[in-house]
């Protein structure tokens, strides 16, 4: 899973933007959150440079970011002249839209995103109740998104948000399969980690969806959920357990920046390097 795992970065970040075509791994896929407020116009130039560098870019859409369908053309346009071939739509947090989009559908069905047949679109979902969006939205969106693929032909796989246990990840994946068939044809599924994350961004979990409510609980997540969390992924994705999931690898979320989540799995891989000699 660490030969195969996917980053996510803040597009605004120039360091990162450079650490990350210079240090990740040849073909890495770097996902470029949509920040809100930010400028959907943004994601061009980070797309193009990590391209120029060997990895693969994959922006994120963001809906309510979009002033006009206008504005989406020339995104997309610009977009696959960068050489992108993959992109993350999402209805994103603005409040009220910017423009006439309001879900990640309403963006999909535009044939902007439709005319390159490589192209593959990929979905964000949430495993725990949204603060924001009650639970049979959520789920009459997947059922609409994935409806759409399928009549569309689209290649659309789904990336999970961040969440500090494994167990609702690994269930939510088992239920959405076997609900969903659309998915076993289309493409893998990404379980999302966030290592490491430092205690200002456990604190603001909850804002995706995860529960992190008391200071001793995000202090004894830090210290031990790492291991924990760890774990479960290799319990669950034990005897073949991640092909019958769909699961591709890991995406990391760098709440604690990417120097740090680089050096994390370099450690790892490090260690399991030193394991397979004693």
């Amino acid at each position: 899973m660490l030969r195969n795992c996917s980053m996510e970065l803040n597009p605004g970040d120039s360091k990162s933007i450079e650490m990350a075509a210079e240090r990740l791994d040849p073909g890495t896929e770097v996902s470029l959150a949509c920040i809100p407020r930010s400028h959907p116009m943004d994601m061009i130039a980070p797309a193009a440079r990590l391209k120029r560098a060997g990895h693969y870019p994959m922006p994120h859409v963001g809906a309510r970011q979009l002033e006009s369908a206008a504005q989406l053309e020339r995104l997309a346009g610009r977009l696959l002249d960068a050489g992108v071939d993959r992109i993350l739509i999402i209805g994103g947090d603005r409040e009220p839209p910017a423009g006439p989009y309001d879900s990640s559908l309403s963006v999909m069905q535009p044939a902007c995103f439709k005319k390159p047949a490589s192209l593959a679109c990929r979905s964000g979902v949430f495993l725990k109740a949204n603060p924001h969006i009650p639970d049979a939205v959520l789920n009459d969106a997947m059922e609409a998104k994935v409806s759409f693929a399928r009549q569309e032909d689209l290649r659309l796989s789904i990336i999970t948000q961040f969440c500090f246990k494994s167990e609702p990840v690994i269930e939510w994946l088992r239920v959405v399969r076997a609900r969903h068939r659309y998915f076993h044809r289309s493409g893998p599924g990404w379980l999302a980690d966030p290592q490491p994350a430092t205690p200002r961004a456990v604190a603001s979990a909850t804002r995706f969806g995860c529960r992190a409510r008391t200071q001793r609980s995000r202090g004894s997540w830090l210290k031990e959920g790492r291991n924990r969390l760890s774990r479960g992924w290799l319990l669950a994705l034990a005897d073949g357990g991640g092909r019958g999931l769909g699961i591709a690898g890991l995406h990391f979320y760098i709440l604690g920046g990417l120097s740090k989540t680089m050096d994390s799995i370099d450690a790892e891989r490090s260690w399991k390097k030193l394991s397979a000699h004693t």
